[in-house]
């Protein structure tokens, strides 16, 4: 089956992660996906199939007979999606033999336009898989997940010689908790990849250093017609706290490697109010530096209204998995192979984001991230192109073979 196809098929099932959800995992859909998937590796002959109590999806091949000396390779990739757009259903349109021009996505009234992703004008004559407007597609991961289950059934089918391999579907790395609870050790991959970029011959291992924060401000609300000199306005005060971030290091604003100060979320009222910010930056002298200007602005806002008014939380969520890469040069050297081996050019580029692969790095597993084909993920208008879902098949079955020589 061609990996397009089992994207569809995944994409069918919500699996929405949910950031205020406190267990594992945070959505009941990624347990229905992850049993789809233990079934559909268990009818390939894979071994070890299991899902475990978090949502974890595990199933391995076992080496060709005379190739178990190889390092196991790891394949990773995650079932959830974001809580983004609105909607939790997804309906993906197919444009077979794209034609060129902008594609209407169903009756949203939204357009995914060749101008504002001129990627589309080289895809003419190829099979385009988009959203219908209402929600996300899916392909952030479920282009990885198939491209996975689809090399797997290669390699079984036509009798590839390969090391063991060993395959890990995660839930809930959108809200950073992917690789969390993993267990290395059942796992047994000595070097691993992420399948959840973007573009076929990207090699991603650089990424942001990643923490969340928090401001909670605590107000004194008083009736307005008696507030002079009384009144503290919880949500004015965060609305001060926000203003004295620095206003060029927003997403909007930044690029490369500059990192910068997300506010995601704010609530509240005059009593109580808090926003939630997430902090990037790929150098980890600035990234401290963010931390600590966010509890610089909690201990002015106490020293002008009051000790206790406002609280800051900070929780580290990855690091720069180039810290560990560069120890394993071997990883990189492989797939830029692998990537040859189809006739692309392999390339990296810092990323602007992290993957499961960042968390399991330090945690001893180094685990550089490869493309997937899809685009413009968390958006209305995320896309997968299916020919080059069939190139990223095809570059991690050279992965495996590279591996597989002695």
């Amino acid at each position: 089956m061609r990996a397009y196809r089992r994207l569809l098929n995944y994409a069918a099932v919500n699996t929405t992660s949910h950031e205020q959800v406190e267990k594992t995992p945070t959505g009941e859909g990624e347990f229905e996906l992850a049993h789809l998937l233990a079934g559909e590796m268990e009818a390939l002959g894979m071994t070890g199939v299991f899902v475990d109590e978090h949502a974890y999806t595990y199933g391995f091949l076992l080496p060709t007979p005379g190739y178990e000396d190889r390092k196991a390779i790891g394949l990773i990739a995650h079932l959830d999606t974001v809580d983004d757009c609105g909607g939790t259903d997804t309906h993906p349109q197919v444009i077979e033999n794209y034609e060129g021009s902008p594609i209407p996505l169903g009756t949203s009234g939204r357009v995914l336009d060749p101008h504002a992703f001129p990627h589309l004008k080289d895809c003419i004559g190829k099979t385009i898989l988009t959203t219908d407007g209402t929600s996300v597609l899916g392909a952030d991961d479920k282009a990885g997940v198939a491209e996975i289950m689809t090399m797997c059934e290669r390699l079984i089918n036509d009798g590839i010689p390969h090391g063991k391999i060993c395959v890990c579907f995660t839930p809930d790395e959108e809200i950073g908790h992917g690789a969390a609870l993993l267990d290395l050790e059942k796992f047994g991959a000595e070097i691993a990849y992420t399948v959840d970029g973007s573009v076929p011959g990207e090699i991603e291992y650089e990424t942001f250093n990643a923490a969340a924060a928090r401001l909670t401000a605590h107000g004194i609300s008083v009736h307005p017609g008696d507030a002079k000199d009384k009144m503290i306005n919880a949500m004015k005060v965060i609305m001060e706290a926000n203003a004295m971030l620095p206003d060029q290091e927003v997403p909007e604003r930044t690029e490369d490697r500059e990192g910068f100060y997300h506010l995601t979320g704010a609530r509240g009222n005059v009593t109580e109010a808090s926003a939630d910010y997430i902090l990037r930056d790929h150098d980890a002298e600035k990234f401290e530096e963010k931390k600590k200007k966010m509890q610089e602005i909690a201990l002015a806002l106490n020293e002008k209204y009051g000790e206790g008014t406002v609280t800051c939380s900070i929780k580290d969520q990855y690091r720069n998995m180039a810290e560990v890469i560069a120890d394993h040069p071997e990883a990189i050297r492989a797939a830029e192979k692998a990537i040859r081996a189809v006739g692309l050019t392999p390339f990296s580029r810092p990323v602007r984001g992290g993957t499961d692969g960042a968390q399991l790095s330090f945690r001893g597993l180094p685990c550089p991230n490869l493309g997937t084909g899809g685009y413009a993920y968390h958006g209305f208008y995320e896309h997968a192109v299916a020919e080059e879902m069939d190139t990223c098949v095809e570059i991690l079955l050279h992965l495996v073979m590279e591996f597989a020589k002695a």
